[in-house]
This record gives structure tokens, sequence and C-alpha cells, in this order.
């Protein structure tokens, strides 16, 4: 009997180790920010723990949240977008200087709004897609393009004056939180499950691991390439609609400071959930991690070059994450 049961404990504790890493590999981030907001708690109670420094870590980051399904989708089918902050920036422009300076209906605008922002994401794909240039080059010049756009329609001064009936569309509270939280959280499901369960997500991620294999099997690869960058430039321009609104106009000179954020939380993601993969929930967890560490170390005091150093040591973690669950991917 002794000798069944100890030859019964090695796949049985087999079986717990492998659980265990799966669950670590899967969630060691969603862990890691338990226990950073524990230490935070514990070094500043009367600060952190508020309802206050709640609403400020999960009320106020529908753009990059918004920002960040745009790079998902780029991502996924193997292609790269930087213009993603600077068609943000272009449709929150756009937005304001409609409302405020032309006095064009606040409905109309967001339509217009929007439609600049898919329109910048067909031109990015028909250049990529269409024309076969490189994407970073293009996106890199479509970045600085639209920044300049932004700039002039503006004429380099911040457009403000939105009303707060627009404004309620973005900052209106439920249990606490915006509207523009459910509306990312919505949208992060909604992706997610596109992607797991449909085949045109199964498509996407299909062309985005092996693009000629995609093609030989009969997937139409440019229309889903051209369509990621469509939605792209619309989910920017939601981020940029809901931004505007929330804050009451936009200042084109600020958007490229969401680029990093956004693409830093995109690659984190590829560690939670799915490791090795892009995928919305993986995004949407680490944007309100790393804003967790963001928001309590400047409650200890930190100043806010903390932002830029934290944001930027996680997009090189999280690529170097990224490139090692990946290669360990393909060696399975």
């Amino acid at each position: 009997m002794s000798t069944t049961l100890s030859a019964s404990r090695p796949p049985e504790q087999s079986a717990a180790r492998s659980l265990r890493r799966r669950i670590t590999s899967r969630y060691g981030i969603v862990v890691v920010w338990i226990a950073m907001s524990a230490i935070f708690a514990a070094l500043a109670p009367q600060t952190f723990l508020t309802f206050g420094t709640f609403q400020t870590i999960f009320g106020s980051q529908s753009t990059l949240v918004f920002l960040g399904m745009a790079a998902v989708c780029i991502f996924v089918v193997g292609e790269f977008d930087l213009s993603i902050a600077s068609m943000m920036g272009l449709s929150a422009t756009v937005l304001a200087v409609l409302v405020v300076n032309q006095g064009v209906p606040e409905w109309l605008a967001v339509i217009i709004a929007l439609v600049v922002g898919a329109a910048a994401g067909a031109v990015n794909g028909f250049v990529i897609v269409r024309l076969g240039i490189d994407p970073i080059v293009t996106t890199l010049g479509m970045s600085v393009l639209l920044l300049g756009v932004a700039q002039a329609i503006s004429n380099l001064v911040a457009v403000t004056g939105l009303s707060f009936g627009l404004a309620n569309l973005a900052v209106y509270n439920i249990l606490g939180l915006p509207l523009a939280f459910y509306y990312g959280l919505i949208v992060a499901i909604i992706f997610a499950l596109v992607l797991a369960f449909t085949p045109l997500g199964r498509h996407m991620t299909f062309v985005g691991a092996n693009r000629e294999v995609a093609r030989l099997s009969g997937i139409p690869v440019q229309r889903i390439r051209y369509g990621a960058y469509v939605f792209s430039g619309l989910s920017s321009a939601v981020a940029g609609v809901l931004l505007a609104a929330s804050v009451g106009g936009f200042d084109s000179s600020t958007s490229g400071s969401y680029l990093l954020p956004a693409l830093a939380a995109t690659f984190l993601g590829t560690a939670v959930v799915r490791p090795g993969t892009f995928n919305p929930i993986g995004t949407l967890i680490t944007i309100y991690f790393l804003v967790t560490g963001i928001v309590g170390l400047q409650l200890l005091g930190y100043s806010s070059w903390v932002s830029n150093v934290f944001y930027g040591a996680a997009l090189i973690i999280a690529v170097t994450i990224s490139t090692i669950a990946r290669s360990r991917l393909l060696r399975r």
C-alpha cells in the first residue's frame, strides 16, 4: 500500500507544481499588484487607503484603456503603430475646435472626430498594407504629421469650453466611477471574447502568427491587416473624445505623452492571462497595475518624474518578458 502511495505522489506533485506554474505565469502580476498595494497601504494609510485614491487609479485611465485596445488590435495581427497617441490627439482637437470655435453641434462634432480617427487609421492601413511601406516608418511619420495638423487647427493653444452635458458622457458617476471606466471595461471584455471565440479573432491571431500560412489557408490577410489599422484609428479617436469631454477641451501638445504608457501596458499585458500573447484583459489589468504603482509612489512623496521612470522601465521589462514568453511558446 505504501508502495502504491509513494508511486502515486510524483504525478500528483508534478500536477500541483504545473498548476502553480500556470497560475504564477498567468496571474503573477496580479499577485504583485496586491502585494504592492498592501505595501503602499502600510506606508501611507491615510492617503493611499482613501476612496479618492481609488477613484484616481480606476476612474481616470479610460484614455489609456482605449489606446491600449488600439495597440492590442495592431499587435495581434503582427503590425505596429506609433501614431495611436497622435490620432487620439487629433480627434480630441477636432472635437474641441468644432464645438468651441465653430459652433458645430456636439453630437455632430463627436461623429466627425471619430471619422477623423478612423480615416487616419485607414491611411496608415493603405500605405502599409497596400503600398508595402514599413509600419514603423509610416506610423512614426503619421504621428508627427497628425500632431502638426492638430497644432495647426488649434493655433498652438489649448481649446477649452466644452459643455457639462458632453462631459457627463464621460464623467457621470456610477458606483463612484465615471462612465468612461465602464466603457473601457465593456470594450475590453467584448474584444477579448471576439479574439477567443469568433472566427475573426482566430483569423487575426493566425495572421499575426504566420502571415504567409494564413494566406495559403484562405484567410483574407490583407483585409484583416487593413481593418486592424482602421480599428486602431477608431479606438484612438474614442480615447480622444472621452479625454476632451472629461476635461472640457484639449491641448494638442500633450498627446505624445500618452504613447509610452499605452505601449508599456500593452507589452506588459502579454505576461497576464495569456502569457506570450497580446490580449485585451491583460492590457486592462496592467494599465491599472502601473497606475497603482505611480500613484502610490507619488503619495509617498516622489515627484511627477516617477511616472516617466516607471513607464520606461515597465516597457523595457515588458518587452523582455514578452520576447521570452513568445520564444517558449514557439519551442512548444
